[in-house]
């Protein structure tokens, strides 16, 4: 048994099959999710793993090179904002029904328990070298 980072079977399996330019969805639990991509359902409870625990372990194993989230988010879910404007300094921001629409040619969408709205973004992989 792995004894650090994730420890998720499915996500770490999930996360070593990603290559350069592949997307990778983190959404709460109200996003719909889209046919297609792989799905890694972490959703506990309410809230239960947050979106920032989920988001900070992502980030720990991914190289990232570009993020994209709905434009509601800076009005609906301050904390959320501010989390993503810290965690992407370049943030793309699109209205929530073209997240929705670019959301389904991700290749893992990783659902958190968040309850909170928007809190949603798709992630952009860059590689290591």
């Amino acid at each position: 048994m792995k004894k650090a980072g994730i420890l998720n079977r499915r996500l770490s399996g999930a996360l070593a099959e990603l290559g350069h330019g592949d997307g990778v969805l983190v959404c709460d639990a109200g996003m719909p999710i889209p046919g297609g991509p792989r799905v890694v359902d972490l959703a506990f409870r309410a809230g239960v793993p947050s979106f920032a625990e989920v988001l900070d372990g992502l980030l720990a194993e991914l190289v990232i090179e570009g993020a994209t989230a709905a434009t509601e988010v800076r009005e609906a879910n301050a904390e959320t904002a501010a989390l993503l404007d810290d965690c992407f300094p370049g943030l793309q921001l699109v209205p929530h029904e073209r997240l929705k629409e670019l959301s389904a040619g991700a290749r893992l969408v990783v659902r958190t328990g968040e309850a909170r709205p928007y809190a949603n973004v798709l992630l952009r992989c860059g590689v290591f070298f």
